[in-house]
Parts: C-alpha cells; structure tokens; sequence
C-alpha cells in the first residue's frame, strides 16, 4: 500500500498518510486534535547547538514549508555549513543580530508535532547578559534540554541555567552532550561529562535527569538511535520527548485550586467565574470555598464554550457556576473547601532580577500573583547566591541578573501556595509603578509567622465616627517640591487658615519628623524611601482619627507618593506640587544646603546630585514665581474644601 499526500500546496506543510488512514479521516483528525501538549525549553552556553537542535527537530517532523526550505537552503549556502546542505539553526535565529552572531538572543517559540505529542519549544539564549530571556523561556516550560558541547564539557552557564532550571521547578531535565561527531562518539568523553555533571546536580538538588549523546548537526539519536553509538542504550531524544509526564498530568491529582480571571455575567439568569483550572479537579456537587472571603458554596454547573462538563481537570479553561449567591470576583481564588491554600501578607521568596536598575528596598512595586494584583515592598536581600559556586553572598540590593533571598511585604492578604507545590499560585512577577515595566520574578518560598500572628483589631469607632463627631473629611494634603521651594512657608500658612476655620488639622514637617521619628535614616536613596513610607503610614493614622494632615516632605521619588496615595480612599490625597525652578530654589538658599551640596560636602542632595521626579498630574499645582505664599495657601484651602 503506498502512501498518500493528503496536501501538496507549496504553502502548506506537507503531511504523508497512510490510504488505510485516509479512509477515516475524521479519526485522524480527533487523533491528532486530543493529543497532549509538551512545553519545553533548550538552554545551556553559547554556541552549545541549542537552534541546530530546534531546527532539526522542525526539519525531521516535517514542520518546515517548501518556500522556507528554498530560503533556508539559500541561507545556509550564503553562511557557509561545513559542507551540510542545511544550516538548521537558521530556521529558529531570526533576528538579524543573530544570523550575524550566530547566537541567539532573544527567546525564540517553536510549534511542531509527532505522532504521539504536540510541543511548544522555547530556545534560550546562553549569554550571561541574556539570563533575564532565559528565566522567560523556562517560567512556562515542563521540561528542560540542557545542552553541553562534547568538547568543553560542563561550562559556568550550564551550571546557571541548570541551577535556573531547578529554582523554577522543572523536573524533567535532559542532560544532551551534544556534538558528539566532533569527538568521535567517544562515550569515555560522554562517561566524563556525565560524571562531572551528576556531581553538581547533586549539590544543587537535581534528584534526577536523563542523559543522552546526540549530534543536533549529524541527526545522531534525535529521532533515531545512531549506529555512531551502540554504547548508548537509553531512548531518542524524540522518544522521551514523547513519553515523559507533563505537568500537567500530575497538576491533576492535587486538590483543586482555579484562579478568577473574570466574573462571566451575560445576562441576569447566568453568574459564573471563569479562569483556568491550576491543580485539581471540579465537578457539579463539589463544595468549594473562595477566598481570600473564606465563603463556601457548592458546584452547580461547569461549563464551557462547547458545553456544561461532567468534570475538568487541571489545564482546562472554564467557567463555575455556584449552587448560592456568594462574593467572588477576578483574583479571587476557588479551591476544594476542605483543603484550601494559605493566605497571608508577609513572605519569604527568591527573586530574580531582570531590569537594568536595581532594587529599591522598601520602594513599592506591583506584585502579580496569578490574578491577584497588590502593591509589594521587597525588603534587603537576606542574600544573593553565586550560581557558579552556590555560595551565599550579602548584599543590599539586587542587579540584573541576580538571583537573590528577600522577604516580602503585601498591602493586603493574598492567597498563595508554595511555589514548589503550586506554580500557579507560588510564582509572581513585579512591575515597576512607573513604568509599568517587569523588572523581576520570583517564587514565594513561605509566609512568615508574623503575617499568621499579627490580625486586624475590629474597633467599634472608626474613621468615620472620627470625622463625624470633627464634622469635617479627613485629608492628606502631601507638599513637594525641591528643597527652599517654600512647602514648609505655604503649608503653615495653610493650616493657620484651617485653624481659623475651626478644622482639625496636623501638620507633618520634613525637618521635624528627622528629630524624631525618622532620626536614624539617612539621605541615601533606600532611607529616603524608608522616610517617606513611615510618614506616609503616621498620616494614615492621623486621617483615620478624621484630621486633616498636612505634610511638607521634598519626597523626590513619584513611586513613593504614589505609595502612600494608594494607602488612603479614594479622593483623600490631594498631591501638591510646589513648583519653584531649580535655579528660584538654590538662589533662596535659606539654610544653606545648596551651597554644601555645590561643595561637595553634602551627597545625595535633591537637585544636584540626586534626582526630583516631578508630579505627572498632581491635584494642585503652585507655580511659586507667579504666585504668593498668602496666595498659594488661599487656593490650596479653596480647592481643599471645594471637594469636600
């Protein structure tokens, strides 16, 4: 019986069917539709083959269109292959900056499929500079490739990346000793390379990997075993591939955990919660509790675009209908109600950096958690750790790259799993306010026992009672500017007004707050941070006794008061930007900090060698050159209780 070709289009990847299966196409076709997904990634030192491996794979799986196949010949002619027809890595290098290099720079996603399994390959680039692309590359990944030139052996970025590897739980990891043709098939040279990389394995809590030689150029062991080895009695790389236990599939048989992504609402007789199941299974009848409320219900209905289901499983996007009205809204977490995750707000985590500034100990930053968005605080690292040597080393901050150990504080409890039981709800990232820009991710390890001990207190006054019997609304009113700008002079004349009026009113001074609650920081950037976050939490308390608190703080950095903004209901934080240009400012001059600054004899000085970020959109805005103190104060007050 001879084969057919089921498309030939030149555009089309070309796929060759047996007649018998071709009868039944529509069992072909459901075959190929259920099969299960492999994510996995290719990572080690440069120039170890990981984009001659990818492509080999594309080319062997017939995942290659005939019009690239022509381009591609063309390409491998124009850099040269050693005499190979092909030069599969440029089926995956695409950015010109590679094909120059020949080396991969940015993570670059491959689709292609067996018969048994469809796979999403990931293929990470190897230099030191480009870890952060690597992290990318493996967060998503069920298995690792770890790639070792035959002729170098084990090198200081398979050491990283393995260590990478591990850090973000991949189980399965492939050790490939790639380049064999070059050493002959030498299995002593294998035996070698084995031996040196199970020892380090060990030490950094590998319990286990696969080993294999192959020659990604040559085809050796890849999708066939190679007559260049008849040492090797292990799988093709393909064939494990094939076979091994996806995420997935063990993700299955823990208890039920599914993050809210939205509360799927089309009309007034349907409420469901939709999201992706991240362990376990659900099915109608099911007692579920949501949390972070605590609240329980039962399954009613799981449903999805095809159809009400009988039960889903892990990896499987759905929408839960429950049995009772109960709050549930997206970042929201439902599990099994007998076993829930931890909630807490305190945690110790390992992060790793991947923004070309540092960490700002004490800045907040955005932590997303799965759904779950808070404001977070990092902490100074514990420590980093060296990935060459797995030594642990101080530290004040973290750089690009660095893997550190940092506590971490959330503005409200989330809830969590530990990272090595639930990536989904143990692996967070965190955005930079400004910016909106990732600047690292990282895995929560445990919740500290301060976070279990320490609990709300319900009160029986509150702030409201507190405005109420001063019959007025609380307020921050947060002066800024550059130093001499004239907060201090504005914001005094602001709360004589006040006080005028009968308004109760507190007034918070920069100067002031140093001689005491603030008199052990310094000037540094992180202490500057650290001052602005306790004035910050002290005019929260005073608003929550139903005062009007005034401040007159330089706070150069918008996070910090955007930080203190977010601590406050909505409408009670009205930024006021005193604006007085530099050269108004040094002139003034008053306690003579310009001057030492200009000497050299003050560091970190706000305007000269330290930076002031201006407000974007702050809610008053006083242009000093244009206006009067007297004058200022005047509209501040106006526009103060205009809102009010």
């Amino acid at each position: 019986m001879t084969d057919q070709t089921i498309t030939k289009d030149k555009n089309e990847p070309v796929y060759v069917v047996d007649d018998l299966i071709a009868k039944d196409i529509d069992a072909y076709l459901d075959q190929h539709e259920h099969k299960t997904m492999l994510r996995f990634i290719t990572c080690g030192s440069v120039d170890d083959g990981k984009s001659t491996l990818i492509g080999r794979l594309l080319y062997d799986s017939k995942m290659i269109f005939e019009d690239q196949l022509d381009a591609l010949t063309s390409d491998s002619k124009k850099v040269g292959t050693q005499g190979q027809e092909i030069d599969f890595a440029l089926l995956v290098d695409g950015l010109a900056a590679e094909r120059e290099q020949g080396i991969t720079i940015d993570v670059a996603y491959r689709f292609f499929n067996t018969e048994k399994r469809k796979f999403i390959v990931a293929d990470c680039p190897g230099h030191e500079q480009y870890t952060r692309n690597m992290v990318t590359g493996a967060s998503a990944a069920d298995l690792a490739v770890i790639l070792i030139d035959a002729r170098k052996g084990v090198l200081v970025q398979t050491r990283r990346h393995s260590y990478l590897c591990h850090l973000i739980g991949i189980k399965n990891i492939v050790l490939a000793v790639n380049k064999m043709d070059l050493v002959d098939y030498s299995q002593d040279v294998f035996d070698k390379i084995v031996a040196d990389y199970t020892e380090f394995a060990e030490g950094i809590g590998i319990e286990s990997f696969t080993a294999m030689p192959i020659s990604g150029f040559k085809g050796d062991n890849i999708t066939t075993l190679s007559e260049n080895t008849p040492w090797y009695k292990g799988p093709t790389l393909v064939e494990h591939l094939e076979t091994v236990e996806v995420i997935s599939s063990v993700d299955a048989d823990k208890p039920f955990r599914m993050p809210v992504q939205w509360v799927n609402r089309p009309n007034l007789d349907f409420r469901g919660f939709s999201g992706l199941i991240a362990t376990g299974s659900v099915k109608p009848g099911d007692a579920i509790r949501v949390l972070p409320s605590g609240k329980t219900s039962k399954v009613s209905r799981v449903v999805t675009f095809d159809g009400d289901l009988d039960e889903a499983v892990a990896g499987q996007s759905v929408t839960v209908c429950f049995e009772d009205e109960i709050d549930c809204s997206r970042g929201s977490v439902i599990s099994v109600a007998d076993n829930p995750p931890q909630t807490a707000d305190q945690f110790e985590s390992t992060i790793v950096w991947m923004a070309d500034d540092a960490l700002v100990p004490g800045r907040a930053y955005w932590l997303k958690l799965g759904t779950q968005t808070v404001s977070a605080t990092i902490h100074a690292p514990k420590y980093t750790v060296n990935v060459n040597t797995m030594e642990h080393m101080a530290a004040k901050t973290l750089e690009l790259n660095e893997i550190g150990v940092a506590e971490i504080a959330t503005d409200k409890q989330i809830v969590f799993e530990p990272y090595a039981e639930n990536r989904a709800l143990g692996g967070f990232i965190l955005i930079d306010r400004m910016t909106n820009a990732t600047v690292a991710a990282g895995m929560l390890h445990f919740s500290l026992r301060r976070s279990q001990n320490v609990h709300w207190q319900a009160l029986d006054i509150g702030r409201k009672q507190h405005a109420d019997l001063k019959n007025q609304r609380p307020a921050v009113l947060w002066f800024t500017g550059l130093s001499g700008s004239g907060k201090s002079t504005i914001a005094n004349l602001v709360e004589k007004k006040l006080y005028r009026m009968n308004r109760h009113t507190f007034l918070l001074d920069g100067d002031n707050v140093r001689h005491g609650l603030n008199k052990d920081l310094g000037f540094t950037e992180a202490d500057r941070i650290e001052n602005i976050r306790r004035v910050g939490e002290v005019s929260k308390l005073l608003a929550d006794s139903g005062l009007i608190v005034i401040t007159a703080f330089i706070s150069p950095f918008q996070a910090d008061r955007e930080m203190v903004r977010s601590m406050l209901p909505e409408g009670e934080f009205f930024e006021v930007f005193i604006d007085t240009p530099l050269k108004v400012a040094e002139a003034r001059d008053v306690k003579g900090l310009y001057k030492k600054a200009r000497a050299g004899e003050l560091k970190n000085f706000t305007g000269i060698d330290s930076p002031y970020e201006a407000p974007r959109d702050p809610e008053i805005r006083i242009d000093t050159t244009k206006m009067s103190p007297d004058e200022a104060a005047e509209l501040i007050v106006n526009t103060l209780l205009g809102d009010a």
